[in-house]
């Protein structure tokens, strides 16, 4: 009944993730007109399930047993409660940005969620403050790494094709070294001590970086082989290039919605992780293995957001930011999905939205302060303060309730 009632909260949690988070990934495609918004949607859940379902546990382990100190709080039922306190708290927040159409960050609800509900629950020793230290310097590195990443990939772009006297032909030979880059990320991550790389046989971080290069190179020659005949229509051809991106930026907005499944996946089940053993009577475990099935229920509530409410924010991080053009675009989708991946495999629970609003800015920095709307970009920063003590006063009062409820 009690997992049951968790679950459903968790299916909840992971369409507001979908709903305010499905910008993150493909804002910029949309923004740029690289690909039309139900393209977007549909390629967004597809990918979010796959990087949940085959990435997400690293990070999951982090939310379900790092914040919360479960050690310090004796009594296992007012555990239960407080895990279904912080999703529920949480995933109103959520949906609150959502219908504002601001793009907050649903680890920060999460986590301040988590330690409203310690506090109350067994005060100040209950909270892991070096974990959430780490976590939160995670918070501010994030968009800072965003934005510096997209900022110089852009400038390579300038640099290396445009500043060139033959912009096309240049962007011929760039651009599918960059999707090999690409290629070679994803598949590392996919590889790199995951149940897909043990089921294949690939357990070394040799056989994963050798075989990573290797589709890399593969990605990176199938990318040129499609562009060759590509041709100028003049010496300066800048409109062809940035159609040569447009495809190429497709490319990396799927990069940012698998990245975002692999890190955003645990807003919505860590809590629930730590729930299923608690409420059959195991007692909490921070190791226990994340069922499969649970990290496809997250996966799946993340597409349905994505299908149902998600173009609210894709305005806010597609069009009021900075003008998008596609390669400015494909710069933004590096920049903040790279950031998020290595977090990942790290444990680290990021915030996409913070790192991809850096990476916004790192492009639109890269063409002077003057084409960044600032006025959107405080209302955002605002909503980002506000996110950690919100959810963290919602986890609390829903907490007392439970207890006196149940």
């Amino acid at each position: 009944m009690i997992t049951g009632g968790a679950s459903a909260i968790a299916f909840y949690m992971a369409w507001s993730i979908g709903s305010n988070d499905v910008a993150n990934s493909m804002a910029t495609a949309v923004g740029a007109k690289a690909i039309t918004f139900r393209q977007a949607v549909l390629i967004a859940g597809v990918l979010n399930f796959v990087g949940a379902v085959f990435v997400g546990s690293h990070v999951t382990e982090t939310i379900r047993g790092n914040i919360v100190k479960p050690s310090t709080i004796s009594d296992p039922h007012a555990l239960l409660l407080g895990f279904i306190a912080s999703l529920l708290a949480a995933a109103i927040w959520v949906t609150l940005s959502t219908w504002k159409e601001m793009p907050i960050s649903t680890t920060h609800s999460v986590v301040g969620a988590l330690v409203g509900f310690g506090l109350i629950a067994s005060g100040a020793q209950s909270i892991n403050w070096f974990k959430l230290g780490q976590v939160a310097s995670s918070w501010v590195l994030s968009p800072i790494v965003g934005c510096i990443i997209a900022f110089l990939v852009f400038r390579i772009i300038v640099k290396l094709i445009f500043d060139k006297a033959k912009p096309v032909e240049s962007a011929k030979i760039v651009g599918p070294g960059i999707i090999g880059v690409t290629a070679f990320m994803i598949v590392s991550s996919l590889l790199m001590k995951t149940p897909l790389g043990e089921k294949i046989g690939v357990t070394t971080d040799l056989t994963v970086f050798t075989t990573s290069i290797f589709v890399g190179i593969i990605v990176a020659l199938i990318s040129m082989f499609l562009l060759r005949n590509i041709r100028a229509k003049s010496a300066e051809d800048y409109d062809t290039v940035e159609r040569i991106f447009r495809r190429l930026q497709i490319v990396t907005s799927c990069y940012v919605a698998f990245s975002h499944g692999a890190n955003d996946i645990a807003n919505a089940i860590g809590p629930v992780a730590g729930i299923i053993p608690l409420a059959s009577g195991q007692g909490f475990s921070s190791t226990a293995p994340v069922p499969v099935w649970l990290l496809a229920l997250g996966g799946f509530g993340i597409a349905v957001g994505c299908l149902t409410w998600g173009h609210k924010v894709m305005r806010t991080l597609g069009y009021r930011i900075t003008t998008l053009t596609n390669t400015r675009g494909f710069s933004v989708d590096f920049g903040a999905a790279t950031t998020v991946l290595i977090a990942s495999k790290l444990g680290l629970p990021i915030s996409t939205s913070h790192t991809v609003v850096g990476a916004v800015i790192g492009v639109g920095l890269a063409r002077g302060l003057a084409a960044v709307d600032l006025g959107i970009i405080k209302k955002i920063i605002v909503s980002w303060l506000l996110t950690v003590p919100v959810a963290a006063g919602t986890s609390a009062l829903i907490f007392l309730l439970l207890k006196l409820i149940i």
